[in-house]
């Protein structure tokens, strides 16, 4: 009987704490969280935003018609269902009738329809790229209060992912005398609402209590756990990770190589990572000026460049080396080209010679006709982040070594990339991009005046614009990946129009008693905040 009580009591103690750990690990409502993030948003008005960076925050107010699962389907959002025609010109939409509004305003069609058209303006979106997507719509239609019918000029695969992304503004936002800059006034339909926004400090942002209308791809439904959110604009990646360390923030994302260490198999902390989808991290070397306009000084660097150990350099082995126009990640992807070229300096420095640039100058550069060769590389501040900037200074110095190659590294302003793009007065441009479905590889290799908003190669190729024509025109995705493997091999194994360094990746690390924090499905980007739910700390 005195061994029976005992066994009794023990397992009734075990079923006691196993309770207990069970509802510890459930979720819970209510609390605050401060989130470091290394970007700010500029603007804050989602439809005119080309940060990725910034989707962490600006998901949080403002969603979309539909979501994606990892596999890149899509699911009902804002819209309960679509419908694409066969030949990819008709889009129809058919939305929720329960969704409002942060500002009371009703979402049915014509609230969605006014956002199609409005982003057709030039005057509103001039130089995003959803001014380029837009333009190929030739109708915009809502036959009944609930349908959003939507009509293209010609075909368009890839035009789904654009209408189901773009983020929805309530009707009277568009009289607002913030919406460039965004702000309160511009309401959306998310799990939470603006409260006040610092400049350079902070966004803070509070529970929508009428929220009800989460995807399928959320883990909850119902308003978020959190009572309120604030996002602390922190840049340096050392900077957030002290803070973390030091109890002042609760969660943060960008963790650079160097402090991935501090996370992993802590007790006090969890940490995740995962690349993106888009285009990689690339040096997209300029056909229309200077030097690089000749392929075999494209294809020297393209060669002669070994990127690989400044990789493991730079991240402690961190990040992922890159080597074609998309992601390993992305549906469209083809490996065809990996460890096909590189680190190869003999080939590149013949190639250089047979350019003409044989002499070289005090300096050890090389030159021809008395000038050097010298290429400037242009760096958006708004993009200088995960140690970019060192990474660029690594690659300066291995061209300079190697090859003879004068890399001149320039970082600028807004407003200054915007005219240095325009005005094709550049060498390089080192940029990445998230979008997927092929519209990052659009944006990158159309011409700059049919809808290339970021050719920063500026190329305009006959061969190229058939392949992404018949890309375009198909939804059979096989047929699609072959088309973009021809345009993959001419762009970068014979023509060397970029320079693929790394596969960008997000990583958020937590305390432990933060739960819930993760990457937005397909393309693996750090989510907003409405799964996330705080335990006993």
């Amino acid at each position: 009987m005195k061994a029976n009580s005992i066994t009794l009591a023990l397992g009734l103690a075990c079923l006691l704490i196993t309770t207990a750990t069970l509802a510890a690990e459930q979720p819970r409502s209510g609390g605050s969280l401060t989130y470091g993030v290394e970007t700010e948003p500029a603007p804050l008005n989602p439809q005119l935003n080309g940060q990725s960076k910034a989707e962490v925050t600006l998901r949080n107010v403002w969603e979309s018609l539909l979501a994606r699962r990892t596999d890149g389907s899509f699911v009902p959002w804002l819209a309960t269902g679509y419908e694409v025609s066969p030949d990819a010109k008709t889009y129809r939409f058919t939305l929720r009738r329960d969704v409002t509004f942060s500002n009371g305003e009703k979402l049915n069609s014509r609230a969605v329809a006014e956002n199609f058209r409005q982003v057709q303006d030039p005057k509103y979106c001039a130089g995003t790229s959803i001014c380029a997507l837009s333009a190929r719509i030739a109708s915009v239609e809502t036959p009944d209060n609930d349908t959003v019918v939507i009509t293209l000029k010609e075909g368009y695969a890839p035009f789904l992912s654009f209408a189901a992304k773009l983020q929805i503004l309530a009707p009277a936002s568009w009289h607002s005398p913030q919406l460039k800059a965004g702000g309160k006034d511009i309401a959306g339909t998310g799990p939470f609402i603006i409260e006040s926004y610092e400049k350079g400090q902070q966004l803070t942002l509070v529970r929508n209590p009428h929220y009800n209308w989460a995807p399928a791809t959320a883990h909850h439904q119902g308003p978020a756990y959190l009572e309120r959110v604030t996002y602390r604009f922190l840049p340096e990646s050392s900077v957030r990770t002290g803070a973390l360390l030091s109890g002042q923030l609760d969660v943060i994302e960008g963790i650079s190589g160097n402090d991935a260490s501090e996370f992993k198999d802590s007790a006090d902390f969890t940490y995740q990572h995962a690349l993106n989808t888009g285009t990689p991290y690339s040096l997209f070397l300029n056909v229309e000026y200077g030097p690089t306009q000749d392929v075999k000084v494209r294809q020297a660097l393209l060669q002669g460049l070994d990127i690989d150990p400044l990789l493991k350099s730079v991240y402690r082995g961190e990040r992922t080396r890159a080597w074609g126009i998309t992601s390993p990640v992305d549906p469209l992807y083809n490996n065809d080209l990996e460890g096909q070229y590189g680190n190869n300096p003999t080939a590149a420095n013949k190639l250089l010679d047979e350019a003409g640039w044989q002499t070289r100058d005090s300096d050890g550069f090389r030159t021809k006709a008395g000038q050097r060769l010298s290429i400037e590389v242009i760096q958006a501040q708004a993009t200088v982040r995960d140690q970019r900037d060192v990474l660029l200074q690594a690659i300066q110095a291995q061209a300079r070594q190697r090859l003879g190659v004068e890399i001149k590294l320039r970082y600028v302003d807004s407003g200054t990339y915007a005219e240095v793009r325009n005005s094709g007065h550049f060498g390089s441009i080192a940029n990445s991009n998230t979008e997927t479905d092929g519209i990052d590889i659009e944006n990158h290799y159309r011409p700059v005046n049919a809808g290339g908003a970021i050719n920063y190669s500026r190329v305009n190729s006959p061969e190229i614009n058939g392949w992404l024509d018949q890309a375009a025109a198909t939804l059979d995705i096989n047929q699609r990946r072959k088309f973009y493997s021809q345009l993959q091999h001419y762009a970068l194994a014979q023509q060397a129009l970029a320079i693929p360094l790394y596969e960008p990746e997000d990583q958020i690390a937590a305390a432990r008693y933060v739960h819930g924090a993760g990457f937005r499905s397909y393309k693996q980007m750090p989510e907003n905040a409405y799964d996330i739910w705080l335990s006993d700390h």
